[in-house]
C-alpha cells in the first residue's frame, strides 16, 4: 500500500450522487446528499448539497421568503450520517435500512436560502450494536447553519 492510502488525513473522494443511491434507499424528493467530498472509514464524512428554488418544499415554505425547513437540513445530515455507516461497513444488506433515531442539542444559527451550498460535516462519536452516534454541522460558506448530535440505527426489514 502507499502513504496515502494509509494516511487518514488524505480523505478526499468524489462519491456521485448515484453511488450515493447505492448506499441509501431514499429517492428524489427526498434524497438531500448531492456529493461526497470527503470520507475516512468510521471517523467523518463531508458531504454536499445544492439548494435550488426548484425544491419541491419552496413552494409552500415560504413563497415570498423561500427559506429550507430546519427538519430537512437535520434530515440530510442523517442521510450523511447514513453514508458514513453504511460505506465504513462496505455496502448496506438488501434487508436492513440505517433509521435516524434520535437527536439531541439541535441548534439553528442561520437561514438556508435558495443559491446556498450546504455542507456536511459529520463525525462519529460513537458506534454500539449497530446504534451509532454522531456529531454533525450543516455550513454555508463557512458559517454553521445547523448543528446537532444524530443517531441512527441499523436494522433488518
Amino acid at each position: 500500500m502507499t502513504d496515502a492510502v494509509n494516511n487518514t488525513d488524505n480523505a478526499a473522494v468524489h462519491i456521485d450522487v448515484r453511488e450515493i443511491m447505492s448506499y441509501l434507499p431514499h429517492r428524489y424528493p427526498f434524497l438531500l446528499v448531492d456529493r461526497v467530498t470527503e470520507f475516512v472509514a468510521d471517523t467523518r464524512i463531508k458531504a454536499l448539497k445544492n439548494v435550488t428554488i426548484n425544491e419541491p418544499f419552496f413552494m409552500g415554505h415560504f413563497e415570498q421568503y423561500p427559506v429550507m425547513p430546519g427538519v430537512l437540513i437535520i434530515e440530510a445530515l442523517a442521510q450523511a450520517a447514513g453514508i458514513l455507516a453504511i460505506k465504513s461497513q462496505g455496502q448496506r444488506a438488501e434487508n436492513e435500512l440505517y433509521f435516524f433515531v434520535g437527536i439531541d442539542n439541535a441548534r439553528f444559527k442561520r437561514q438556508v436560502v435558495p443559491g446556498d451550498q450546504l455542507v456536511f460535516e459529520v463525525e462519529t462519536i460513537t458506534v454500539k450494536r449497530g446504534i451509532g452516534k454522531y456529531s454533525a454541522r450543516a455550513l454555508v460558506d463557512g458559517q454553521v447553519a445547523c448543528e446537532a448530535e444524530i443517531m441512527c440505527a441499523k436494522r433488518e426489514v
